[in-house]
């Protein structure tokens, strides 16, 4: 399939942070926020689940999560995610299908590290899908300002300049 046609035939949608996406599940069942960790600021879903489409020419800003996020992939060319951890650290995942290449076919960004993710080279595109318990929701998700997360990390300043849009 292509890009335009993984779009259409799964209904995805333009995501905040870039790339596409479409929530595929969302657990009936809620941990109460009081059994919780205090990063968290309400109830959440057990689990939740989407598909997530990055093009070339696009990206997903830094940005960070309240939970870790386990990422899967499905089909297109490799997908690079940048992760840039509390202490500085920088990793790069490449999450494709050509473990030969250092490609991974699932991947975990942990809790409160700043990410990014952009097709590798060559990729007309790179289809995966995103998993988190607890479950996603917006109150835990935190887009990245360049100016201040270039400040906090100046040794990724390129990088972040280059992967954000605000």
């Amino acid at each position: 399939m292509t890009a335009e046609e993984l779009v259409r035939h799964f209904n995805l949608e333009p995501h905040p942070e870039g790339g596409y996406f479409k929530q595929t599940y969302r657990s009936e069942e809620i941990i109460a926020a009081d059994a919780l960790p205090e990063r968290f600021s309400g109830n959440r879903s057990f689990s939740t689940a989407i598909y997530f489409l990055v093009l070339p020419g696009n990206f997903s800003a830094f940005h960070r999560l309240d939970a870790d996020e386990t990422w899967h992939f499905y089909t297109g060319g490799c997908l690079l995610i940048h992760i840039i951890h509390p202490d500085g650290k920088y990793e790069l995942i490449l999450l494709g299908n050509h473990p030969s290449k250092s490609e991974m076919f699932q991947a975990v960004v942990p809790a409160g590290c700043w990410f990014a993710c952009e097709t590798g080279e060559g990729a007309d595109f790179s289809f995966t899908g995103c998993t988190m318990a607890p479950g996603f929701d917006f109150a835990g998700f935190e887009l990245a300002k360049a100016k201040s997360l270039s400040a906090q990390y100046p040794q990724h300043r390129t990088l972040i300049n280059r992967l954000c849009r605000q």
